[in-house]
């Protein structure tokens, strides 16, 4: 088996493990090379404490460990001011994170997503996975985050609508342990960002790929 390196990209510390954190795990237990893209930060000049900023600064580097990514990347842009930067200022930094790393895949969020970082961050990784200017890029998926896909109500959105499935039933157990790190983050059910709102959602993916539990993504690019 030929050992890929992939990008997983994040706007925010937990997008990954809401939207492909099974599939983070499935891949590392294959022996390819995941890169952990997060796109912002925490920090005083942008409102946040010192103890939040410490409180996340702990949760990402356990969750690092937990995942055991070959490397974790931090552009440090500012929480839900994404569309205060110009789009060169997020283009940018992401493009250099594409060259060092050379993915063959590239995970990224769902553009009509409710949040406005995940459209700003999903239009900056098309830019950045230009063929022509990287051709190592072989693919590129989009993945679902609960509490932002399934509140994107958009008129024009036709939805997230996957047509790549991955089996994620040996590894759904350990993707919910690294949720659960993000205690700032996740609430008791019916909050979408809790255990069982995940598991319910790995167990209808599930249903729809003939598994237990899965993982669901859009494929915007495939070259073969």
């Amino acid at each position: 088996m030929v050992t890929k390196n992939i990008l997983i990209v994040a706007p925010h510390a937990d997008d990954e493990t809401l939207g492909c954190g099974g599939t983070i795990l499935r891949a590392i237990n294959e022996g390819h090379n995941v890169h952990w893209l997060l796109v912002t930060g925490m920090s005083k000049e942008s409102g946040f404490s010192q103890e939040q900023i410490d409180t996340r600064r702990n949760e990402i580097d356990r969750v690092s460990t937990m995942y055991g990514f070959t490397a974790t990347h931090e552009l440090m842009l500012a929480p839900a001011m994404l569309e205060t930067l110009p789009k060169g200022d997020i283009i940018g930094p992401i493009i250099s994170i594409v060259n060092k790393v050379k993915p063959s895949d590239i995970y990224t969020v769902f553009r009509n997503d409710a949040h406005s970082d995940h459209e700003i961050v999903y239009d900056a990784v098309m830019s950045a996975s230009k063929s022509f200017r990287h051709p190592f890029i072989k693919r590129v998926l989009a993945y679902e985050t609960m509490s932002e896909t399934d509140f994107g109500m958009k008129p024009e959105d036709g939805g997230f609508r996957p047509n790549v499935f991955v089996d994620i039933t040996p590894h759904l157990d350990r993707k919910l342990d690294i949720l659960e790190e993000f205690k700032s983050e996740i609430g008791d059910f019916p909050f979408p960002r809790s255990r069982k709102a995940l598991e319910s959602l790995a167990c209808v993916r599930g249903v729809q790929a003939n598994c237990n539990a899965a993982e669901a993504f859009m494929l915007l690019k495939e070259i073969q």
